[in-house]
């Protein structure tokens, strides 16, 4: 095999393991969500994700507060980074569940390709 029939070759898998990860994160998406739609959700996790910001806003506000006691503009600054990365965080954990099922499509997905290329590569002889 010479170089431009391997990269094809790598090409075509590389392409199919993609698409089938993608047809497999979808399915695992739809599986999940059961045909609702997904805005309920991100509405859900957004509203239970507000105490994990006003965490992180008190956290980067006092963390601001404590480095330099002069100045305010520092600490709000800091209060609003830890309100984002709470809220982000927050957000994060309450989709995990919905994540965990599209990766876990994916994945399958996945696996069945790469047995179907081992497979192609070594060929099992029963006789």
């Amino acid at each position: 095999m010479n170089f431009s029939q391997w990269t094809k070759s790598s090409t075509d898998y590389g392409r199919k393991l993609l698409n089938s990860g993608l047809e497999g994160a979808r399915s695992g998406e739809e599986e999940f969500l059961s045909g609702n739609p997904i805005s309920p959700l991100l509405n859900e996790s957004a509203r239970h994700s507000v105490t994990a910001a006003a965490l992180g806003a008190s956290i980067g506000l006092l963390g601001g507060l404590c480095t330099n006691r002069k100045c305010a503009s520092r600490a709000i600054a800091c209060g609003v980074f830890g309100a984002a990365v709470g809220f982000g965080a927050g957000v994060l954990w309450e989709g995990s569940r919905f994540g965990a099922s599209v990766i876990s499509g994916a994945l399958k997905n996945i696996e069945k390709v790469r047995d179907e290329h081992w497979l192609e590569k070594h060929p099992i002889d029963y006789a």
